[in-house]
């Protein structure tokens, strides 16, 4: 029987194929997988779990088992799974892949050889309908940890402060995992950096609630509670952002004061995995609105705790958009600011600053550039749209063979300058391979980006009708949840803001006479480094 021991995540792989049934666009797809071990460990029995995620949550379920396949190291598995797909909804995967040594139907009673993810988007994106993607196994993560104004516990010094991991269970209980070591005498405490497995602290599950308890060590024992905050590994695994800085709350003290903000603050300072998953939409405009963007006032406020509606919006659609695009590099521009040095004013501006490589990795490279922008520029009017939309037009025309379909998101407070250039600019970017999503954010009327969204009546321009329908408008609050989960709003917000991105592109590809290309064959072979 295998043991976690002899197996070796860096040369296992699992292959992953798609086959959209026929028609092309008809929300099924048939997933047979592949599975491949090097060096070979003594492999008995090999079976694959795959889980999905439900939409706007961080829970994982169960879909299916595929049969278990005996005595090889290189399974092919028959069994198909039957999954709805969604252009327009992020759909997370997660297979498992486990060492069956026994008839129970208890999964965990067997040996779990590795994991990976990605996503239904990314399977279809592939130009081989293929994804291959290395398993996880037993990771080791390394962290460090500091905090930042803790309660003082202690009546003649401060507080000597120490935290305690917990993971989540299956029945809404905690497990401790973790237990930092005592800093003496500090409101700010600094944890040495620590070591620990991944499947100890969220047993596989990257996006099980990891719960962190502050306290204050005293002498005999009883430790005083200072406070409370709740994360995930996936979060943590992020490293130093203003995304990983923890409010840490005492219920208690919430219950009875009403001025009461937070027990302090808990901050990442280091995350390190020592075996980590290897993970064109071709340009992002921002509108960068005026307001300044250290206050709570301003639509662009960088909030540690919490991303503004601008990234919010941007991650939401981008992070699905992303896996229909070929090497991840998205051009990303902000319109509306005065440049340093000289306070040029600017509706095209490069987020990262380089305008000979305005390219940024990911959109987490995107959300980079962007906050680093708001530090730099001086956010400015007026807000002009054609430009923006007139400079992805001149990309889009010049690629019309069907090879590829641009999507311009553009993200504003609703206040447009240049009506009449911008209904031109619709119009004849409409007979283009490319289509225009406008997500509203903030208080604003809307009532012109309505004008500009053809469902009801196709904008023109000087009696000039636009061939197609190619701007789809959202107003993001709408979309918000009100209990103020911020997944749920992103998750509705990408569903309705891209359900016609299907339908305009068949529409052009139809308008073009341009036919699907048939799906490249290839067959599956051994690799060193994850392939989508």
């Amino acid at each position: 029987m295998a043991s976690i021991g002899d197996f070796d995540p860096l040369n296992s792989m699992l292959f992953v194929q798609g086959f959209p049934s026929v028609p092309y666009l008809k929300k099924h797809l048939f997933l047979p997988f592949s599975f491949l071990l090097s060096p070979p460990p003594c492999l008995r029995c090999t079976v694959v779990v795959l889980y999905i995620q439900g939409v706007g949550t961080k829970e994982w379920r169960e879909f299916g088992r595929t049969e278990v396949i005996d005595n090889t190291l290189n399974p092919d598995f028959v069994r198909k799974f039957v999954l709805d797909y969604f252009f327009e909804e992020k759909q997370n995967l997660r297979f498992d892949v486990y060492n069956v040594d026994s008839r129970s139907s208890n999964i965990s009673k067997h040996d779990f050889l590795g994991q990976t993810f990605c996503t239904l988007g990314e399977i279809i994106g592939s130009t081989v309908s293929q994804v291959a993607a290395h398993l996880t196994s037993s990771d080791i993560a390394t962290m460090q940890l500091c905090a930042n104004k803790l309660d003082k516990k202690d009546f003649f010094g401060k507080s000597d402060p120490f935290l305690v991991f917990y993971r989540s269970n299956e029945d809404g209980t905690f497990t401790i995992c973790h237990k930092t070591e005592v800093v003496k005498n500090t409101l700010n405490p600094v944890w040495q950096p620590f070591t620990i497995p991944v499947r100890a602290l969220c047993n596989g599950d990257y996006d099980r609630t990891v719960k962190v308890d502050v306290y204050d060590w005293d002498r005999d024992g009883s430790h005083d509670f200072i406070g409370e905050f709740t994360t995930s590994y996936r979060e943590l695994s992020r490293g130093q952002s203003q995304f990983n800085v923890y409010e840490v709350l005492n219920p208690k003290k919430k219950g009875k004061k009403k001025k009461y903000i937070n027990s302090g603050t808990v901050s990442v300072v280091l995350s390190l995995s020592s075996c980590q998953l290897c993970h064109n939409f071709d340009l992002a405009k921002l509108r960068l609105a005026n307001g300044n963007p250290s206050q709570p006032t301003s639509l662009h406020y960088m909030n540690p705790y919490q991303m503004n509606t601008y990234a919010m919006a941007l991650k939401a659609v981008g992070e699905i958009i992303q896996d229909y695009d070929s090497d991840k590099l998205f051009p990303a521009y902000g319109f509306g600011a005065k440049l340093p040095p000289d306070g040029k004013i600017s509706h095209a501006f490069p987020l990262n600053s380089d305008t000979e490589n305005p390219n940024c990795v990911g959109i987490e490279g995107v959300l980079e550039a962007y906050f680093q922008s708001l530090r730099t520029v001086q956010l400015y009017g007026p807000t002009n749209f054609a430009p923006v939309i007139n400079q992805v037009a001149r990309s889009a025309a010049d690629v019309t063979d069907g090879s590829q379909y641009f999507v311009l998101l553009m993200i504003t407070d609703g206040v447009i300058s240049d009506m009449v250039q911008t209904k031109e600019a619709v119009v004849n970017a409409a007979s283009l391979p490319m289509s225009v999503i406008i997500v509203g954010v903030g208080p604003a009327e809307f009532d012109a980006m309505e004008e500009l969204d053809g469902d009801e009546v196709r904008v023109s321009f000087r009696g000039r009708i636009a061939e197609r329908d190619i701007v789809q408008f959202v107003p993001f609050r709408d979309y918000i949840d009100r209990s103020g989960n911020q997944v749920l709003s992103m998750a509705r917000l990408a569903k309705d803001v891209l359900a016609e991105i299907p339908d305009q592109l068949l529409s052009y590809m139809k308008s073009r006479g341009i036919e699907p290309r048939p799906a490249l064959e290839t067959t599956p072979t051994p690799a060193r480094y994850m392939r989508i």
